[in-house]
């Protein structure tokens, strides 16, 4: 009880907030408690104040694993902004600045030391570990660990003998924000997590509105999206380096300001674009996935991804790092039947993990396939997009969201049962053998080497739609699995019947299907109020003194607090979610002499500051 008041003024001092979040408290009296923890919590759930807090109130330092550097860098800085100090040992730094580092962490000048998994065989490194007191060892991306996973991360597997190395084990917290159970279950056995107790807190991010859009032309519905946002930070998501080069370059083309950012450009490169956005000198990133997990922006209004992802896991990961403030943001992906021929090129042709045995690799792309047509379903789909998602977790939502481009549109039932019949008999007449690409060269009459090869022109379902487009059957393909007609099935992906399309074609029942048949209505971010802007003003002139982003000021969604409270008083302010004692004495004045400002100019009354 005691160490938890603790807590509690270490989350007021530090942080600014009063109480935790759902989940915080639980995880944090976990680990005060000396048990194992495995965490399971959203992008924006505040995953980090998990184990910094306790960090604080722990005798010794904190060890946080952490796969990316932009992550260690974006919360070290955060960390010394708010007076805790900290460090972080990877790649990025010099020689010199590694031995300065091992010096002051050997003499415990830091609380909490983030490093990446690799540093943890480096012997100078595990020798101050096994001589120092670490009270916790915080494993970060913990999804890494797991073959499974869509981030697998080699290095990880080296955590558990790190951890059994040291003279007394620590407590072990295992956090991560896309694991479904089996990526759950390795977890725990890979890191050794001893009978951890489990915090999963739900996927559900109510601040986030979620879309889908099917544009015939994606380079001018993206400009569209980012003029409508022109003073908001966003991120563009491109499945391919040369994708992104082609979009930002588009972009600069039309005065938009955009920056290119994948694994293909220089270490320095790629460091000076992320800095430029964290410090809002330029407003959107074009990124590969190399930008991502762990980047520590909090205003991100609005994530686009250009193409559709590879997994479900992957796009709930990118498009979370949105809102993480709380505040609404938007989810948007710019869907396209050909991104289903891209992502399944990218499986069958990615470099082999050199980890897995050759069996083990052949089940991870299998996995990887049937991952890919999950996503295609959602991109397809015209139920909630919102409830798609909290089922694919394993939760079970009891409405639909009410906002999302699928809730939002108006749709008729179109029948298409002659259509459908003639794509149920064309499966059925090639053995149920193919997959949806297959099958409908054979409808169309297509004269490609593999209709030859097979002889299927002289199939009874050859031509049989030849004057339908590849498209229009795709997206009726899809329209039909998601009904409950079709499924996907097999070790490779193969289109097959339901018994619910049996039955349909035994008994001559009407097909019928849901279509859109108006424009969607997409929710729009309301605009800032003149005093939200003087306040942005002011942290930027702070956030630019200091040289740090921002965010490390305080939040937007600090911000709208104080914008709709207007406290004029240092007690008025330090009751506002997100001002702390620390905080409050950097950079509090500042804000209370705005917030006085607006209300003279306004002709608000106030108290003058004692």
């Amino acid at each position: 009880m005691q160490e938890m008041t603790r807590a509690l003024e270490a989350l007021n001092t530090y942080f600014g907030y009063d109480s935790f979040r759902p989940g915080q408290e639980q995880a944090v009296n976990t680990i005060l408690a000396g048990q194992d923890l495995l965490a399971v919590m959203p992008t924006g759930a505040g995953k980090s104040v998990c184990f910094q807090v306790p960090a604080l109130t722990l005798p010794g330092i904190t060890l946080v694993i952490s796969p990316l550097i932009s992550l260690m860098q974006d919360q070290v800085r955060e960390l010394l902004a708010a007076g805790i100090p900290a460090a972080y040992f990877n790649r990025s730094l010099s020689a010199g600045q590694y031995r300065t580092a091992l010096v002051r962490m050997r003499q415990g000048q830091y609380r909490i030391v983030y490093a990446a998994p690799e540093r943890l065989t480096a012997p100078a490194f595990l020798d101050i570990c096994r001589e120092l007191e670490i009270s916790l060892i915080a494993v970060d991306e913990a999804h890494c660990v797991s073959q499974w996973g869509q981030d697998f991360r080699p290095s990880y597997l080296k955590i558990r003998e790190f951890i059994d190395s040291l003279p007394k084990r620590p407590p072990v917290a295992a956090f991560t924000a896309t694991a479904t159970t089996p990526v759950r279950k390795q977890i725990i056995s890979l890191l050794g997590l001893q009978n951890p107790a489990q915090v999963v807190t739900g996927f559900d991010r109510p601040n986030l509105t979620w879309q889908v859009r099917r544009e015939s032309d994606r380079k001018s519905a993206l400009a569209h999206i980012i003029r409508q946002r022109q003073d908001q930070s966003g991120i563009v998501y491109c499945a391919t380096r040369k994708t992104v080069e082609e979009v930002a370059e588009h972009l600069q083309k039309l005065g938009l300001s955009a920056r290119p950012y994948h694994a293909g450009m220089s270490e320095e490169k790629r460091r000076q674009t992320q800095d430029d956005f964290i410090y809002d000198r330029i407003p959107v990133i074009v990124a590969t996935n190399a930008f991502g997990m762990g980047i520590n922006k909090p205003d991100v209004r609005y994530v686009v991804h250009y193409q559709m992802p590879g997994s479900m896991e992957a796009y709930y990961q990118e498009a979370g790092r949105a809102g993480r403030d709380g505040d609404p943001a938007q989810c948007i992906l710019l869907y396209s039947p050909q991104d289903l021929r891209l992502q399944t090129f990218m499986i069958e042709n990615g470099e082999p993990n050199p980890e897995l045995s050759a069996e083990e690799a052949a089940l991870v792309q299998k996995r990887d396939m049937d991952r890919l047509f999950q996503m295609r379903a959602y991109a397809q789909s015209t139920s909630c997009l919102r409830s798609q998602i909290l089922r694919y977790f394993g939760e079970d939502p009891k409405e639909d969201c009410g906002k999302c481009s699928n809730c939002l549109a108006d749709y008729e039932d179109r029948d298409v049962t002659a259509v459908a019949m003639a794509l149920f008999a064309g499966i059925i007449r090639t053995g149920s053998r193919f997959g949806q690409k297959r099958v409908i060269e054979v409808l169309r009459g297509a004269d490609t080497e593999f209709i030859r090869s097979r002889n299927l022109k002289d199939n009874p379902a050859y031509g049989k739609l030849r004057e339908h487009t590849a498209k229009s059957l795709e997206e009726l393909t899809g329209q039909l699995c998601e009904n409950g007609y079709l499924q996907i099935t097999g070790d490779y992906p193969v289109l097959s019947l339901t018994r619910k399309a049996i039955r349909t074609i035994s008994s001559h029942s009407p097909v019928v299907v849901k279509t859109a048949t108006s424009t969607q209505r997409y929710t729009v971010l309301a605009e800032s109020d003149d005093l939200f802007e003087a306040l942005r003003q002011t942290r930027r002139e702070l956030a630019s003194g200091h040289r740090i982003p921002a965010y490390a000021v305080f939040n937007d969604a600090t911000l709208h607090a104080m914008a709709a409270k207007k406290p004029c008083t240092k007690s008025d302010m330090l009751r506002v979610q997100g001002v702390g004692d620390v905080k409050f004495r950097k950079y509090g004045n500042a804000f209370l002499r705005t917030i006085q400002k607006w209300n003279r100019e306004n002709g608000q009354e106030e108290e003058a500051e004692d």
